[in-house]
């Protein structure tokens, strides 16, 4: 038998194999659907909406800017696409090739009796494995009973589990036993550092320009870090691309107004909205003859948003915000006066580029800033005190979708920080006093992630994920050298870009879900985080005075791991949500300033020589219930956690419960829909009394009486419970627009005209809507602890002092009415 005749048989049964295989791979072959999901009516883009192929329950959901992409065997499919308040979209398809497929909602309420209305996907937060996480839609939140009428995000989220307030007249909020500081708030991916109005009696955010906001307390993304404790997404809305909208607000402190419209239809759109409150001209009048004479306090803000789409592959964004806050007092016969302002600024442009059906982009070049001045002016002296932070940031991050069992995002980011801890000057006419230089601190800090959501089984999937992220202070800085009396003894100065500290470290992130039935799932969570900048504070409220440090020498990264464990369980037809999720956290190297410390203490000396150092600890329970269909809807939480607190300078080197434990904390929020008219909302909320310290008792010292303080956070203020309540009504005006019709047609039918077509043509009559709103805060006028102070009454040296501890709240009832309107 020769070669050849060997060689044949085999190479014949090869390429049978071969064509078999290739045959197989055909049959196989993988498909991919992508596209965009907008609002038809204004062409805002769609965030969370959910997209399956009903036949093999195939699921994806839009990503922030609105993009899904679906992979599935060669097929025909029955397409779904859901979103709360929306038409259930349902489309067939046939999958024979890559398929770009944008999808348009139309609202629900347009045909109520003729579509299936969505209320999200059903059982998203069930098959998930994101835990610990709340998106809210700007509808809902504005449906909640506010403060004076002003519709507040940060407010609202501190309604929900493991986020707790920090009381009446702040926006400060803790998540987990983390501070405020570790909270990575971001208004279209630009950080925001001090997110309050009025010294924490509003937030920053005007509600009217705000799409979506997306809230995580753990099991945190890659994508996101420098922050311990959670992160706030907060979108913008892209602007209207269809028509000119134009909505506001008046009410009793502030009001409000929102432009926006096309600038080419379906191809570009703006958005503008501004707010200012009016306390200073209101409160003039009162104040000319009091001991506020001479006083002023307003605030104002303003977002503005550009959009462009290019192509179907490529889209820019261009946003911006900014906000000031101004306090003036001027005193004429003292010839004194102060200035203190404070704000933030942000501005950010994106570029979306989608490669193909499985690869989409996001670059993005952001600036944010943070300053905060105090300025006071007696006759030809003038003293400053300024404090801020800037930041630049540059990113690309991508998002790719091999196949319908895998989502990968990756991304680098890079951000070069300029801090101004607090810094001093001062002059008296031409002669400027040395005070010393003006303290500024540079850093690089970048980062780059890796992560995929893994569909393992068709029960079990995870997501996994890894950041790496890397910090370095540089020059130009000078380190001061004490002796133990505090004399300067030396000096070292780095030059500019010059190494003066360094830290880095991975952060794996890992989050599981297990699916118990249809309506049932277990999920689990790990997530280690690095914090390489801090928030120095004296106060147990935030304040425009609060410093930020970056990691020096001597302050090490804030490190924190948290493990979390939750039941998620959904009722008739997913109509009731509930979890049960327990969590612990460890922090490390937390700061406080050391006993006596002040931020003005900066004069020839390094600002990190003021802080003392140690760790913090968190457990907890958190129980939600939550109806989200019918004409009432709401939720009900409930938190039970502790919060300790060890620094071996505080407190004698012994732990104790940090200022913000709170043992129970428990809300109750619910809106009833009564008609197209009347709507009607309720919040209660109650929580377990702050912590704070004071005296146990009083010495005598060199002739003069002091405080015996007692240990740290030793005392509990009394509980904290309030009842907000609020009605709107929203005037019918078919029945107006069809009476000026009639007038219109009988005086056709006099001028002889004909009355079959008649329209009316001004847009903003057809279109114009209005409602009222009256909200009443603390119905039931609780007086709750806002802070306490000592009195003292006659003479120690013959037996007469009596020393009382007097309690100060700050709102009773307070009724307010807000003017809504939109056309």
């Amino acid at each position: 038998m020769t070669s050849k005749t060997l060689i044949l048989p085999c190479l014949k049964k090869h390429v049978y194999i071969l064509f078999i295989l290739c045959c197989n791979a055909l049959l196989s072959q993988n498909f991919s659907i992508s596209g965009s999901v907008k609002d038809a009516k204004n062409g805002e883009t769609v965030i969370g909406a959910t997209i399956y192929l009903k036949e093999i329950n195939k699921v994806a959901s839009t990503n922030s800017y609105g993009f899904y992409s679906l992979t599935a065997p060669k097929g025909k499919y029955t397409l779904v696409a859901s979103y709360m308040g929306y038409s259930t979209i349902t489309k067939e398809i046939s999958l024979e090739q890559n398929i770009s497929l944008n999808i348009l909602f139309s609202n629900a309420e347009t045909n109520l009796e003729e579509v299936e209305v969505s209320t999200r996907a059903g059982n998203e937060n069930v098959k998930n494995t994101q835990m610990s996480s709340v998106n809210l839609d700007m509808t809902e939140i504005k449906k909640i009973p506010a403060f004076m009428g002003e519709v507040d995000i940060l407010k609202t989220i501190q309604l929900l589990p493991g986020v707790k307030n920090a009381g009446d007249g702040n926006t400060g909020f803790y998540v987990r036993g983390g501070g405020p500081d570790q909270n990575l708030i971001l208004l279209d991916e630009a950080p925001i550092y001090n997110a309050s109005h009025l010294m924490g009696f509003f937030s920053v955010f005007n509600g009217d320009a705000i799409k979506n906001v997306n809230l995580i307390k753990g099991g945190m993304p890659a994508q996101y870090g420098g922050r311990l404790s959670s992160v706030l997404d907060i979108t913008m809305k892209d602007g209207n691309n269809q028509e000119f909208q134009v909505e506001g607000g008046i009410g009793v402190i502030a009001s409000r107004i929102t432009i926006q419209g096309p600038i080419v239809k379906n191809k570009s759109s703006f958005i503008v909205s501004a707010r200012r409150t009016y306390v200073d001209v209101l409160a003039k009048p009162w104040i000319q003859k009091s001991d506020f004479k001479g006083t002023s306090y307003f605030f104002y803000d303003l977002n503005a948003k550009f959009n462009y789409i290019i192509n179907d592959k490529n889209r820019i964004y261009l946003s911006g915000y900014y906000g000031r806050d101004k306090f003036l007092f001027k005193s004429e016969e003292d010839n004194f006066s102060t200035k203190i302002p404070w704000g933030n600024a942000s501005a950010c442009l994106r570029w979306n580029h989608v490669f193909n059906s499985k690869l989409f982009a996001n670059a993005a070049l952001i600036y944010t800033n943070y300053d905060f001045s105090f300025i006071a002016r007696q006759q030809d002296f003038e003293a400053t005190i300024k404090s801020g932070i800037s930041d630049y940031t540059a990113k690309y991050d991508l998002n790719y979708f091999p196949n319908s069992r895998h989502n990968i995002k990756t991304g680098i980011n890079y951000i070069f920080h300029v801090f101004v801890p607090t810094s001093v000057s001062a002059k008296q006419g031409e002669t400027v006093f040395d005070l010393g230089k003006k303290i500024q601190l540079f850093a690089h800090d970048a980062a780059i992630y890796i992560s995929d959501d893994w569909d393992v089984a068709p029960k079990f999937k995870i997501n996994a994920g890894l950041r790496f992220g890397n910090f370095t202070q540089v020059g130009p800085f000078s380190r001061y050298k004490k002796d133990f009396t505090g004399k300067i003894i030396d000096t070292v100065n780095y030059r500019s870009n010059q190494v003066v500290a360094n830290y880095h470290g991975l952060e794996p992130r890992f989050s599981a879900r297990y699916t118990l039935n249809p309506s049932s799932s277990l999920k689990a969570s790990y997530a280690r985080n690095f914090q390489y900048i801090h928030l120095a504070t004296i106060s147990s409220v935030s304040l425009p005075t609060d410093v930020w440090m970056p990691c020096t020498e001597l302050i090490k990264p804030q490190v924190s791991n948290q493990y979390a464990f939750g039941y998620f369980k959904n009722f008739k037809e997913n109509s009731f949500e509930t979890s049960v999720e327990v969590y612990y956290k460890t922090m490390s190297n937390q700061i406080e300033y050391k006993e006596g410390a002040q931020p003005s203490d900066n004069v020839y000396d390094n600002p990190d020589n003021a802080f003392t150092y140690g760790k913090g600890w968190a457990y907890g329970a958190e129980f939600f219930l939550k109806k989200r269909t019918g004409k009432f809807t709401g939720w009900i939480g409930y938190t039970l956690s502790w919060t300790w607190r060890q620094f071996a300078e505080i407190n004698y080197g012994e732990k104790f419960l940090a200022k913000y434990d709170r043992r129970h904390d428990a809300s109750l929020v619910l809106t009833y829909d009564a008609s197209k008219k009347w709507n009607f909302g309720m919040v209660w909320v109650y929580g377990t009394g702050n912590r704070g310290t004071l005296p146990n008792g009083f010495f005598i010292y060199e002739g003069s009486l002091s405080n015996d303080y007692g240990l740290r956070n030793s005392y509990q203020f009394t509980p904290y419970h309030r009842l907000d309540l609020n009605v709107t009504f929203t005037p019918d005006r078919s029945k107006k627009l069809e009476k000026r019709k009639q007038v219109l047609i009988e005086q056709y039918r006099q001028e002889g005209k004909d009355t079959t077509n008649i329209k009316l043509t001004r847009r903003w009559l057809k279109n114009f809507s209005n409602s009222f709103t009256l909200s009443v805060f603390n119905v039931y006028n609780r007086y709750n602890p806002y802070f306490i102070y000592l009195t003292r009454k006659g003479d120690f040296t013959n037996g007469t002092l009596a020393v009382g501890a007097k309690q100060v709240s700050l709102f009773p009832i307070l009724p307010s009415i807000t003017w809504n309107f939109k056309f």
